[in-house]
This record gives structure tokens, C-alpha cells and sequence, in this order.
């Protein structure tokens, strides 16, 4: 199932916190290589996991994390604006309609599903929170998984070649787009939907929360 969890409520959840840190540790330190920072408790953290970022997580029955990735809203600090400017050509993304998607991890030996389940719940975001687009940063391996999911980003900039390329991306979520997601992560949006509500209650409050 999928949970929605700020920042400053992860405590309340440390065996999805913990597993979620330490598989972004296996993921991009271990099997990328990424010049990341990992503690000794073996968690990969940076500054953006301080600005209390919504976090969609893949919870799996047993408790343990499946996938994730962070949300910020473009008005504050977000990676792209801080160390991917060239990517734009200098132009500061920043609007209330407009998120940051980071650090999308799958944990090792992740179910069929569970990316696509976690774009699903990012579709939902976007729809509860009025979000218009997502913009993200990612590497050549993910052209393949984003294409296979069925919701490809229209491309800003890119810099670099083959498996080294790196790119800033748009994303919207669009009625089809939803039901091509849907289908690859064999979730109907009423179950995703339902899910978004055991964390946020209604549509109204969750607006409410948006605008906070």
C-alpha cells in the first residue's frame, strides 16, 4: 500500500524511515555509484530531507519499504534550482503549481508494480494538491522504466551521453495517463484514491492542507 508522510511525522513511522533511508543508500551509493553522503547508521540523507518534503512510500505487508520518493514544492529549495540550473539554460523553475520529485528508489528486489504504484500516487498529488506539473532530474536508466510505466516527461536540457546522460524533466497527469499507470501497476485509481484519503481524509482537507 501506499503512505503519504511529511518530513517532521517520519518519527512516528522509523521502520519505514530507516528502510527507506537505507535502501536510497543501496540505490544510489552501492548499485549508481552517486557522489552521496551515507552515515554511520548506513542512511543516505542530503539538505532536502530538512525542508519537510512530502514523502510517497511503497509500505509492503510486511511493513518493510518497497519504493519511495520526495516531493517539494518549487517555491522553496529544491535540487534542480540549486545544482541543475545549467540543465535549464539558468531559468529558476519556481511556481505553487509546480513540485520537485526526488530520490525515486526501489528497494532491492522490489515487486513488478511498485514503480508504477508510486507514479500513481504522485498522479494523485497532483490532482488533491492542484498540482499542475512535476519537475525532476534523472539519469538514462530511467528513460526505459518511465517509458515502460507509461508516463514519460517532456525534456528541458540535458547534458552528457549514453548511460552518463542526465536530464530535467516535466511531468503532467493527464486522465490517460492515469489509466496507463494504472494498468502497469494493477491498481485502480478507487484503491489509490482511497489510499491517498487514509492519509490526507478528504479531498476538501487535503486542499486545505495544500494551502497551509
Amino acid at each position: 500500500m501506499i503512505r503519504y508522510i511529511y518530513g517532521h511525522d517520519l518519527p512516528l513511522f522509523p521502520h519505514l524511515r530507516d528502510g527507506m533511508f537505507r535502501d536510497r543508500a543501496d540505490q544510489f551509493k552501492t548499485r549508481l555509484g552517486w557522489d552521496v553522503t551515507v552515515d554511520e547508521a548506513g542512511f543516505e540523507r542530503d539538505e532536502y530531507d530538512a525542508e519537510n518534503p512530502l514523502y510517497v512510500i511503497w509500505e509492503e505487508a510486511d511493513g518493510t519499504h518497497g519504493g519511495s520518493m520526495r516531493l517539494l514544492p518549487t517555491t522553496g529549495r529544491t535540487m534542480v534550482n540549486d545544482h541543475f540550473a545549467q540543465l535549464t539554460g539558468g531559468t529558476r523553475i519556481s511556481s505553487p503549481v509546480i513540485w520537485e520529485c526526488t530520490r525515486f528508489c526501489l528497494a532491492r528486489g522490489a515487486k513488478p508494480g511498485v514503480a508504477a504504484a508510486l507514479m500513481l500516487a504522485g498522479g494523485e498529488v497532483m490532482q488533491q494538491f492542484g498540482v499542475a506539473h512535476y519537475v525532476g532530474v534523472f539519469d538514462a536508466r530511467m528513460v526505459r522504466i518511465y517509458r515502460r510505466i507509461g508516463s514519460s516527461p517532456e525534456v528541458l536540457g540535458s547534458a552528457g551521453a549514453a548511460r552518463a546522460r542526465i536530464s530535467v524533466g516535466l511531468w503532467e497527469f493527464t486522465p490517460e495517463a492515469q489509466a496507463r499507470v494504472a494498468r502497469a501497476a494493477g491498481i485502480t485509481p478507487d484503491m489509490s484514491h482511497r489510499w491517498f484519503e487514509r492519509s490526507f481524509g478528504s479531498v476538501i482537507s487535503a486542499r486545505q492542507v495544500a494551502a497551509a
